[in-house]
């Protein structure tokens, strides 16, 4: 039995349908990754108005794991990335007290005052329970115990609130670490929405 060759405009079409099939499939791929991000992100905030869903998706998104994970993946996400946040915290307050030290030397920045200065040395360590408070809530979360995750979370979110009062009271206007307490606020907010998604 012998082949009969295929007519030359089938040979010609069957590139560009490969080309087709092949990006069609890449862009399943890489949609349905962020499509998870997207529609857990989309449900959070429909689910609890504190959810911000544009800041949601870009900093749930960024996160290595985030491609590969469900619902329940995504809520660790949020903790870890708390966990980050308050890692950052941390570093930009021992920066601040580094300032201080100098007394301003290499900065154009003025270093912080007395009661600034000992309002960040408080900061830092409830910057430090903050990033620990998180990191429980990843494990509460992972262990399926999502009451307590959601504790945890409203624990680091009380804590930074403890920081902030501290500034407030030193008077240190505007706060040298607000954009890690609106974060906080901020990230705790969507780890609670999506643990309460879980089904």
């Amino acid at each position: 039995m012998t082949m009969r060759p295929l007519p030359q405009t089938v040979v010609h079409l069957l590139p560009p349908v490969a080309a087709v099939l092949a990006f069609a499939l890449i862009g399943c791929l890489v949609g349905g990754a962020s499509a998870t991000v997207v529609t857990t992100c989309r449900a959070a905030a429909d689910s609890d108005a504190r959810v911000d869903y544009g800041f949601c998706v870009a900093e749930l998104g960024m996160h290595r794991e985030s491609p590969d994970a469900d619902v329940w993946g995504l809520a660790k996400v949020a903790a870890l990335t708390g966990v980050n946040n308050a890692d950052n915290a941390v570093y930009d307050i021992k920066a601040l007290l580094l300032l201080a030290a100098d007394d301003g030397a290499k900065s154009r920045s003025p270093p912080p005052d007395g009661p600034t200065r000992a309002a960040l040395e408080k900061c830092g360590r409830l910057y430090d329970s903050v990033g620990f408070a998180f990191a429980e809530a990843d494990d509460e979360i992972n262990n399926r115990r999502y009451a307590a995750g959601k504790g945890k979370v409203a624990e680091a979110v009380s804590l930074a609130r403890q920081c902030d009062d501290a500034l407030a009271k030193a008077a240190a206007v505007p706060s040298p670490l607000a954009q890690h307490s609106s974060y906080n606020v901020r990230i705790a907010n969507i780890c609670t929405a999506i643990t309460n998604l879980i089904k």
